[in-house]
């Protein structure tokens, strides 16, 4: 079992199914698809350094990674606090988020430790 590759995947899918949502029944477009964007980057990152050519390429894109799950956490901040997410879904992404960057962080300082 590889966690965070389940729970990156899982948390993107959720952000793709949020972004119809806003974008389809609310018309929002424009905040929605920058979490759209860094929401689904987390995963993408991971895969990337999943091939990484050295420790050091590996904790580069995690570290990118990181700063993406932070990204999309502002969207979700900025969505909620405008009325277009519900503070159950908004709450839902953000404990989803939280825990997907404490293992990313965890990954970053286990690999530099290691070093």
């Amino acid at each position: 079992m590889n966690l965070i590759k389940e729970k990156s995947n899982a948390f993107a899918l959720e952000i793709v199914n949020c972004y119809k949502i806003l974008t389809l029944e609310k018309k929002e477009y424009v905040m929605s698809k920058q979490m759209l964007k860094s929401g689904t980057a987390i995963g993408a990152l991971y895969r990337e350094a999943e091939h990484a050519e050295s420790k050091a390429d590996f904790i580069h894109k995690m570290s990118i990674a990181q700063k993406e799950a932070n990204e999309t956490l502002y969207w979700l901040d900025l969505l909620n606090i405008s009325g277009f997410l519900d503070n159950d879904q908004y709450e839902t992404l953000k404990n989803e988020n939280i825990s997907l960057r404490k293992i990313i962080s965890s990954i970053i300082l286990t690999t530099k430790s290691r070093r």
